[in-house]
Parts: C-alpha cells; structure tokens; sequence
C-alpha cells in the first residue's frame, strides 16, 4: 500500500535562553528524500531531534498525519526510523547481534525482525559481515548498520542526520545510492552540510539559516532561481554549491 503520510511542523521553536536554535518553523513533507542544507549551528540537528521527539520544543506543533505526535506517543515512534549523527556502539556485538537488539527495543516481532534485518543486510550488502564485531567495522560499514537500524520496522519516516559523516568519497557515494534506494514511499529528511549528498537523491531541499528556513525547493526550481545572480559557478556549471552559497553563505 501506497505511503500517503504527511509530516507537518507549525510555528515549531527551540530556544535556550536567549539563543534561538530554532525559529517558528512551518513546512509540510510528504513521502520523498528532502536535502536538508545548512552549516553547523543551523538548527538542522535541532529539528530533527524534535521530530524525533528526542528534545523538547519550545512552541509550536509536529503533525504527523493531522496529530501531534505527542498524543500519538509510542504510535509515532513505531513508525519513525532514526539515524542519529553520533551514536555509541556495542563494539564485542555483531551486526546481527546489534540489530536484533534495536528490533527488539523496537519491539518487532522476533519473525518479522529476522526477516526484515535479512532484507536490510542484503539490501545494504552486509550479509557477508552480519556475522562480523562491529569493533572491527570500518566507518562506512558502521554508518551502513546504522542505517539499517534506521529501517527496522519499515518505518513511514526516516530520519538521517549527517548519514556520510567521516567517510571517504567512495563510501560516500555508495551511501547515497544506499539512501536513494530505500527511500521509495517514505518521508525521508536528510540533514547535511556537504552539498553533494543531495543533489542527486533529493527531491526537494530546504536550506537552513540560523534557525530559519530561508528557501525550499526541487534543486532544479533552486538552480533557475539563483542563475542571473551567479557571474562564475563554483565548480564551473551551475550546481547546488552555488545555491548553497547564494542563500547560506556571509
């Protein structure tokens, strides 16, 4: 069955005294990769904890299919995978050991968690290392077994914050393609501050300034606004480094 879900933030603040992280918010997502843009200290990560319920708000709403999802609590949960930009490790398990144990916390059943983490681990092509320590895990195979964390239990959202963060080009790369592939009739929001990540998968980016969102597009209605304004393209066609410069950069 289709996802025809929708994510909608209203007025959505944070503020830590007299700092303001995240200033009032409103958009509305639906299934779909949006490229969340912005340098470190935009609110990128602010936001999505939010939504992931993992740091309070200060005002305002987050909707999910027309409720708040503090009301939906545990229900919302269930339906929301998430990525974090850091996350410890249990280094002596394996990663089927580590998955089985995010589905259980999950509280999948047993059946469909062997099932599902079979699929993730092929899709994500770590079946020949499930049995493997993550303590001997290079970084891009410990952001692939975070990922398929993120996808346990078929989640309808997905969050990933800095999902290539320390990798080299190549699994960087792969990464992405990793993304654009589960990504299918999801709400998938992908905060970033390195521009290549999305200018591929996304369908849609939000760029993000000082707790503002200051422009939303698809890249290409991005890439015909900010034309007339740029004399010499950062990597010599106009791409989404230019964007991101036009609306981001001091």
């Amino acid at each position: 069955m289709e996802n025809t879900h929708t994510l909608t933030l209203r007025g959505l603040t944070k503020r830590y005294g007299d700092l303001t992280a995240l200033d009032h918010v409103d958009v509305t997502f639906t299934p779909g990769v949006y490229g969340i843009l912005g340098a470190n200290g935009a609110g990128k990560s602010t936001m999505m904890n939010m939504i992931a319920d993992t740091l309070r708000r200060t005002e305002g709403e987050i909707l999910f299919d027309g409720t708040d999802i503090l009301k939906l609590g545990r229900d919302f949960r269930a339906k929301l995978g998430y990525m974090p930009q850091q996350q410890g490790f249990y280094e002596a398990m394996t990663a089927d050991t580590f998955l089985h144990y995010m589905a259980e916390v999950k509280a999948i059943p047993k059946r469909q968690a062997r099932a599902q983490i079979g699929e993730i681990l092929s899709t994500l092509h770590l079946s020949d290392v499930r049995h493997k320590r993550l303590s001997g895990f290079s970084g891009g195979m410990r952001q692939r077994v975070l990922l398929a964390q993120a996808l346990l239990g078929d989640p309808a959202v997905v969050i990933l914050d800095e999902p290539t963060a320390g990798l080299d080009p190549q699994e960087r790369i792969r990464t992405r393609e990793y993304i654009a592939q589960i990504a299918r009739d999801r709400i998938v929001l992908l905060a970033t501050h390195v521009v290549p990540d999305v200018e591929t998968i996304a369908a849609q980016i939000l760029l993000m300034k000082k707790g503002k969102i200051v422009a939303m597009d698809s890249p290409a209605a991005l890439l015909r606004a900010v034309a007339p304004h740029v004399a010499e393209p950062v990597t010599g066609r106009l791409s989404l480094e230019d964007v991101y410069l036009h609306y981001l950069g001091d």
